[in-house]
């Protein structure tokens, strides 16, 4: 009994000591024309456990925030969002036309080859928060959807911010 007690206690003891991660790929921000004022940036997360996006900041913007594209009675439209849950091992795109962080009210222009910080802001399933800082690279007007070569099949039209 005391052996299966021990057990028990070093197991629950073990998955407090376990930190959710998150991991984050092509991390990418859309450049921007010297007058704009917002625009997104783009990734893929896979979390280790459930997890929950839920802010972000970076000091290139007085705001950021999580939004989504849907469409509504034939319009699409983008809205803020409160969070995005994220399910254990399963990858969410962040992307045009989709889910994406919106860098808002931008202290400068976002140019080709600089590189942006942001910090994401998770919730694991206990609400715990945890950051992840990241450098997202800044593709150039024109450059496409992302720093590597997309596929042609990732059509998803003009996102303007």
């Amino acid at each position: 009994m005391k052996k299966l007690l021990i057990t028990a206690l070093l197991a629950v003891t073990a998955s407090a000591w376990a930190q959710t991660t998150v991991k984050v790929e092509d991390a990418w921000v859309r450049g921007t024309v010297s007058t704009q004022k917002a625009t997104g940036a783009f990734m893929r997360l896979t979390p280790s456990a459930n997890a929950r996006l839920v802010a972000a900041q970076s000091p290139v913007a007085g705001v950021v925030e999580i939004h989504e594209m849907a469409m509504e009675n034939d319009v699409m439209k983008m809205r803020q969002i409160p969070g995005l849950d994220l399910a254990a091992g399963r990858t969410l795109e962040l992307k045009p036309g989709g889910y994406h962080v919106m860098l808002m009210d931008l202290k400068q222009q976002m140019k080709g080859g600089d590189s942006v910080a942001i910090t994401l802001v998770f919730e694991d399933d206990a609400k715990k928060r945890f950051t992840q800082e990241i450098k997202a690279p800044v593709t150039a007007l024109g450059g496409g959807n992302g720093p590597a070569p997309m596929k042609s099949d990732m059509g998803h039209g003009s996102h303007k911010h």
